[in-house]
């Protein structure tokens, strides 16, 4: 199971959990615990049921077998679901659509002020706040989706591969930022990825899924000996690129 480390009280407990699309198995048989605090990172190469998996934690998917339970109690939504492509709301600008959330909870001016403008400075959207959501980049509505998706301080965080579509710095500060908030906040995550790398960079515990499967891991370290995940593959690649240099 995962979840081993004990980070906290249970938040997601998934058992039996199995669906099919149009005819065709896309997951067997899930089974996963995930603690307070903990981000699970669950690797697989694409079309493998990543995606299908976050939506199935989400409500989004109704499972052919199998039970999804979120428990504890949270000032915003229970979980949260972030992909590639943001979903913002045009009619807002940037600050608004940052503040929904704290609208949502009736936050006082001050705090939605702070809270907003240190997320915003952070993640290099500060000198865009009263712009509409058309007048941003992809990279900047995707940032912005992350830092709603923050405020809204979700009893579980799912992720779907947010920082894909970015350029190479950006995606490795928001890494950063990631971890750090992680942290800070004490979130609660779920982040799928097809990237090795990623998974060792955000992960507190791991899980992979291959072929419908899902298989999690008892400690980083076993997660990176086995041949299967290819993390210790990319690992020496990367050494050898690194001495290369």
């Amino acid at each position: 199971m995962s979840g081993v480390s004990g980070a906290g009280a249970c938040v997601l407990r998934v058992r039996g959990l199995s669906i099919q699309l149009g005819g065709r198995p896309i997951l067997r048989d899930v089974n996963l615990t995930l603690a307070e605090a903990e981000t699970l990172v669950v690797l697989g190469s694409s079309g493998c049921g990543k995606s299908t998996l976050l939506k199935c934690l989400a409500g989004l998917l109704r499972p052919a077998a199998g039970t999804v339970a979120v428990s504890g109690s949270v000032a915003g939504p229970i979980s949260l679901y972030l992909d590639q492509e943001p979903l913002l709301f045009e009619h807002l600008n940037v600050f608004e659509n940052a503040a929904f959330a704290l609208r949502l909870r009736r936050t006082a001016e001050a705090e939605v002020r702070r809270e907003v403008g240190q997320l915003l400075e952070l993640t290099g959207l500060e000198s865009e706040v009263r712009k509409s959501v058309w007048q941003l980049s992809g990279g900047q509505k995707q940032r912005l989706a992350f830092v709603r998706a923050l405020l809204a301080r979700p009893r579980l965080l799912l992720m779907d591969e947010p920082f894909a579509s970015l350029d190479a710095q950006t995606r490795l500060k928001m890494q950063a930022i990631f971890r750090s908030l992680a942290e800070q906040h004490q979130m609660t995550t779920v982040f799928v990825t097809h990237d090795v790398r990623e998974a060792l960079t955000l992960g507190t515990v791991f899980g992979r899924l291959v072929g419908g499967g899902y298989r999690d891991y008892g400690c980083r370290a076993e997660f990176i000996a086995d041949p299967e995940t290819g993390v210790r593959e990319e690992l020496d690649l990367w050494d050898g690129i690194r001495w290369a240099d």
